[in-house]
């Protein structure tokens, strides 16, 4: 049967009026579906899934000044949260001090202000860090972030081998759907073997990168291409981290990957599943991983932030919802839920809570946790995840015939690929052809009022002066010192976090230490 006219995927996957096992043709189920908990993980990592445990709840805050934060924080634990999530501000997450020029008009304005020790030990007061696990949404400046953590926790007696979460620390989707990068791909990806090697040696229960599609696909990727792009990082990360000497069954436990869940339920369904399985045989056929661990790919979803409408936005509810659903039936390992009034500013806790509670009705309510993998089986689901595969892996080998993802990228091909993509999606849109309720159909005539989270003018103020402080009560010639130390590490081979760990319990900023490795790598700058 050929696909119906008209009918396809969001990825261009052409759907069938119907499917049955025909359609599977000569589909094996004993390679390639298997049970839940066993090779190659198609039907999730754990045999039991949500029979077990659900998902952790983690709801993504972070917003002013690191006080407010931990109030966010608090909140969300009160009402149900089983771990914590921080988003940090631009200047946080480009190595810029509050009060850096360039930071001007930004400082907490879509994350929390870390500039150092002093406001870690705010954002953190009086949380169970021995038992919490945080999860902090930092790639340039993730080893500084994590350092900080580690230095507060060992403040409040918390041990290192207590610690549990995850630094996102995926550098590569920066120089292809974000931004906010700082030094060229090649130094960046040092730090990032080095935080691996940090880890393993200190932090053992910390995820040591959060290997992202998220940002890929809210660039404007079609799913094909976010488990493709995010897949081929994560190559590169292996590679650059086994260059490095690392046996691979030492690190590769500790990956962790983070993707988006959009509308289009049953494609997003298959693509946590084709994703699960593909990685499950990267890491068995390529790189010769023994241990299981080191081949589960265990995901976080969060709810696609760009499918957010201004208009009407009481309906993103409901796209909230369905993106959560879809997540949980893929099988992902925790979740975050997106506030309906985004499209508008930060959440507000009202859009918060009934972000939190859709994530608990859809787990206790819904009974789609009473079975592991409630879809497996279905022709459709299969078949579409077998085709979301066989569209990624020839992505794969596209990308491997350039060099790697690195080259890719330098390459600007993966940039390309988003960028096209995002463009036929926008003119779909435009003509009619993809419906948005709200927007392009079922459009009313009046404006809808919304309350908008507030934002502090004086915040900014208060963060330059509390960044004073710092430097005017430590010891400056010590901090000079530190920082020397962390420079000379960057034009050596000694591990940076250890110096930097130094640096920054001297009371150094962010800013400083991510100068000092300015001053040694330089900073990228695309085409150059």
């Amino acid at each position: 049967m050929e696909p119906t006219s008209g009918r396809r995927t969001d990825s261009g996957i052409g759907v069938r009026s119907v499917y049955t096992a025909e359609d599977l043709g000569n589909w094996d189920p004993a390679s390639k579906l298997g049970l839940p908990g066993a090779f190659p993980y198609t039907r999730g990592v754990h045999p039991e899934m949500y029979r077990r445990r659900l998902w952790t709840m983690r709801q993504y805050a972070g917003f002013g000044t690191a006080e407010a934060t931990n109030e966010r924080f608090k909140f969300l634990l009160e009402h149900g949260q089983t771990g914590l999530s921080c988003a940090f501000d631009l200047p946080t997450q480009m190595g810029y001090d509050s009060d850096h020029p360039r930071a001007e008009g930004e400082v907490g304005k879509v994350g929390v202000a870390i500039d150092s020790l002093a406001d870690m030990r705010l954002l953190l007061a009086g949380l169970p860090l021995d038992s919490v696990t945080t999860s902090m949404t930092i790639n340039a400046t993730a080893a500084v972030l994590l350092l900080l953590y580690q230095l507060v926790a060992e403040e409040q007696g918390v041990r290192a081998d207590q610690l549990g979460g995850t630094i996102q620390n995926d550098i590569l989707k920066e120089y292809v759907a974000r931004g906010t990068y700082i030094y060229p791909p090649r130094p960046s990806m040092r730090l990032i073997v080095d935080t691996f090697s940090y880890c393993r040696e200190h932090l053992p229960s910390w995820n040591t990168i959060s290997i992202s599609g998220y940002h890929i696909r809210e660039a404007g990727s079609t799913a094909v291409q976010e488990v493709a792009f995010t897949l081929a990082d994560g190559i590169a990360y292996v590679d650059a981290a086994l260059a490095a000497g690392l046996d691979v069954d030492d690190f590769a436990p500790r990956l962790s990957f983070f993707f988006n869940a959009h509308n289009n339920l049953f494609e997003e369904v298959a693509k946590f599943r084709a994703a699960r399985r593909m990685w499950a045989r990267i890491m068995t056929d390529r790189f010769g991983a023994r241990s299981e661990r080191s081949k589960v790919l265990r995901f976080h979803a969060q709810t696609g932030g760009s499918t957010l409408t201004a208009q009407q936005p009481e309906n993103n509810i409901v796209r909230v919802a369905v993106q959560a659903l879809a997540a949980a039936l893929g099988g992902t390992q925790s979740l975050h839920t997106n506030g309906f009034d985004e499209a508008l500013g930060l959440p507000t806790t009202r859009a918060a809570k009934i972000a939190l509670r859709t994530q608990q009705i859809i787990g206790h309510e819904s009974g789609m946790a009473d079975t592991a993998d409630p879809l497996g089986g279905s022709y459709y689901v299969e078949r579409l995840t077998d085709d979301v595969e066989a569209a990624a892996m020839a992505y794969l080998e596209r990308i491997e015939q350039m060099g790697g993802a690195v080259a890719a990228i330098e390459a600007g091909f993966l940039q390309g690929e988003i960028d096209a993509a995002a463009y036929a999606y926008a003119k779909a849109v435009d003509d009619g052809e993809k419906v948005v309720v709200g927007v392009n159909r079922f459009v009313g005539d009046e404006l809808e009022a919304t309350e908008v989270f507030p934002v502090d003018a004086a915040l900014q103020q208060a963060q330059v002066d509390r960044v004073a402080r710092v430097r005017a009560e430590r010891d400056p010639a010590g901090v000079e010192a530190a920082l020397a130390d962390v420079r000379s590490a960057a034009r050596g081979s000694q591990n940076l976090l250890v110096p930097m760990k130094d640096a920054l319990a001297r009371m150094a900023t962010l800013g400083e230490v991510s100068d000092a490795l300015r001053d040694e790598w330089g900073v990228y700058s695309p085409g150059s």
